[in-house]
């Protein structure tokens, strides 16, 4: 299985979203201590990056129609980096054991078509109805929206015996992201229960966030050292 470690949150998480034992929670941004007088300045909140890299990002991504990337389009880079197949297949050995190297970008146009292709899926994943647009998954057949044993057949999510989303992608129901597959473990959290229209609704938008997901992972690419 591929390397899936990573995720992005706007919101606090559990701190075991991944795997029982933690995890890393790396914030863009470091915010002041508000109980230590000396820290009450709102001033003082500070990009989370060592300077020394930032800045180089920031040259090697200099471009003549963007200009110098800032600490969000740098986030993207990054972003875009994790989730890049090449990446993953690359270092696939290296992410098992220890933190992920963030390699230079090789060319400015590369820093910036990684960076636009990571802000794609930033903006999906925090669930962004913009980005995600219509979720064409049609909740179909008849009954009592109970989720009894999930299964994926011929295009369908079935719930149950007879009910269940249509022409949902084999692609979204196999995915992995951080070693769940979230399509199906989302269901599966959910059996014994009805589902609700607005359960429905946020069924489709997963399903289609997981789609993109992979679409756009499969445009990424970087140059690479072995």
């Amino acid at each position: 299985m591929q390397w899936s470690l990573v995720f992005v949150s706007s919101t606090p998480i559990d701190f075991n979203v991944f795997y029982r034992g933690g995890g890393l929670l790396l914030p863009l941004y470091l915010y002041p201590d508000q109980s230590n007088p000396d820290q009450q300045n709102l001033d003082q909140i500070q990009v989370n990056f060592n300077l020394e890299l930032y800045r180089r990002l920031q040259e090697l991504g200099s471009h003549p129609a963007y200009g110098a990337p800032d600490e969000m389009a740098v986030f993207d880079y990054i972003y875009g980096v994790l989730h890049c197949p090449a990446y993953r297949k690359t270092y696939a050995e290296f992410l098992k054991a220890d933190f992920p190297r963030i390699p230079w970008p090789a060319t400015p146009a590369e820093f910036w078509d990684v960076s636009a292709k990571g802000a794609e899926l930033r903006k999906l994943h925090l669930m962004d109805p913009a980005a995600i647009g219509p979720a064409h998954y049609p909740f179909t057949g008849e009954g009592d929206n109970m989720v009894r044993r999930p299964t994926f057949k011929n295009g369908r999510i079935y719930i149950n015996a007879d009910q269940y989303f249509d022409s949902a992608p084999e692609v979204s129901w196999n995915f992995y992201i951080g070693g769940y597959q979230p399509a199906r473990k989302w269901l599966k959290d959910r059996k014994g229960r009805s589902l609700t229209f607005e359960d429905v609704k946020h069924y489709q938008r997963i399903l289609k966030i997981l789609s993109e997901t992979d679409r756009i992972m499969r445009t990424i690419n970087m140059t690479l050292a072995h």
